[in-house]
């Protein structure tokens, strides 16, 4: 099972999910499900949902800062039917590209702790085997990064994360790393519009 909208696993994040429902009955408040095609070319993993983005809308990276420019990139670069991401009913698509985290609940703060990354791993390592040979997984962020290795039983040591860097995983899976596309990181030009866009002409490449 690559998914289960119903789990409560981790406590602290179970009880949080519990508190956030009670001042937004409105928001999700549950595990938000990865986004995109069944069988894609690229799998994109992120954190963890936002709190006021994908934890209040459902869909990975909808409704907050983080989403303005992963979804203008996709939509650039031929991934996506819409440059923006506004709730789950506003009819965008992904194509041949889906959208995951290496946690599926809202951690406090944004912030998962290590053990709530390796309770959430098997769903990720169940989503990797399923796909197809030759597809490459972008990892936004060094938790997702250490998440994506963890989930092909791979070393941390053989595998540092670095803006940019590709490895080659167990099975051929082809992993390449990005700065975590966050209001943190594009505000203090961490990650600027062209280093992401540069991350996905080396994709398109690849997969070409």
């Amino acid at each position: 099972m690559n998914f289960d909208p119903n789990c409560r696993r981790c406590p602290r994040l179970a009880q949080f999910l519990t508190t956030v429902h009670s001042q937004h009955p409105d928001y999700h408040c549950r595990p938000v499900a990865p986004f995109g095609e069944a069988d894609p070319q690229l799998l994109i993993v992120g954190l963890a949902p936002g709190m006021h983005g994908a934890n209040r809308t459902g869909r990975p990276f909808t409704g907050d800062h983080a989403g303005i420019l992963l979804y203008q990139t996709l939509h650039r670069f031929g991934f996506a039917s819409a440059p923006e991401s506004l709730h789950r009913d506003d009819g965008l698509t992904l194509m041949g590209c889906r959208i995951t985290n290496a946690v599926k609940c809202l951690p406090p703060e944004n912030k998962p702790t290590g053990q709530e990354v390796v309770q959430c791993n098997p769903f990720l390592q169940a989503e990797i085997a399923a796909l197809r040979p030759g597809a490459t997984i972008l990892a936004l962020g060094n938790v997702a990064h250490g998440a994506v290795v963890r989930a092909l039983g791979e070393k941390l040591s053989a595998h540092r994360f670095a803006h940019g860097a590709w490895h080659t995983l167990g099975g051929g899976v082809q992993l390449v790393d990005s700065y975590h596309c966050s209001r943190y990181n594009t505000q203090t030009r961490r990650l600027t519009e062209p280093m992401f866009e540069a991350v996905f002409q080396a994709i398109r490449q690849r997969l070409a």
